[in-house]
């Protein structure tokens, strides 16, 4: 039996995974997390082998975030993406992070069951268009931004002040300003604006 702890914060969604899993002879959801902090709790009390994990929550840490605490556990339980968002950052963040694979929420049903078994086993579990993304992302180097190029220009575009990027991501401000160099010549730009408007234009960031 594959026990699986659901993460996502919207209940109708984790009704609707749990309905569809359950069905299933060899899944069995044991906990649902409404926050990505209480993920980690239950994969550290409970031991599930799967955590089903959404990238965006209401309120505290990232589903990334949540995923690398997760990975970092002693005997950690496998993390499987199931979310909403595409861009390079928020795949490129999570499978960092540890995540076996990454789905997306319009999957039809048998891709998921068959995603949650092959992350259990500790298998690659990549949705056909985001395994796309990163073979586009590999041809395509010199419009490709690092992981933490990806995590300042994600804040960068929440509008986030130097100041708060270095204190979020625990780095100095001259290492964000030498990361925003980097962004500004890989995208060709020469503002904050204009890296923004560059990222999303070319799937680098939602």
């Amino acid at each position: 039996m594959i026990r699986i702890v659901i993460a996502d914060d919207h209940p109708v969604v984790r009704a609707g995974i749990r309905a569809l899993l359950d069905a299933e002879d060899d899944l069995e959801v044991i906990r649902e997390a409404a926050t990505a902090d209480d993920a980690v709790l239950f994969a550290e009390q409970l031991a599930p082998d799967l955590v089903l994990m959404d990238l965006q929550f209401a309120d505290g840490p990232r589903g990334a975030e949540a995923t690398r605490r997760i990975r970092a556990l002693d005997d950690p339980p496998h993390v499987l993406v199931l979310t909403n968002y595409d861009t390079d950052a928020d795949i490129l963040n999570a499978i960092e992070a540890g995540a076996s694979g990454y789905l997306l929420k319009d999957a039809p049903p048998d891709e998921l069951v068959a995603a949650v078994r092959a992350a259990a086993a500790g298998e690659s579990a990549l949705a056909p268009v985001i395994a796309g993304r990163l073979m586009a992302r590999m041809r395509t180097p010199l419009t490709s931004l690092s992981t933490r190029e990806l995590e300042v220009l994600e804040l960068v575009a929440e509008g986030a002040s130097n100041t708060d990027i270095a204190a979020r991501l625990h780095i100095t401000e001259a290492t964000v300003k030498s990361h925003l160099v980097h962004i500004f010549t890989k995208l060709d730009v020469g503002s904050r604006t204009a890296a923004v408007s560059a990222a999303r234009s070319l799937g680098l960031l939602r």
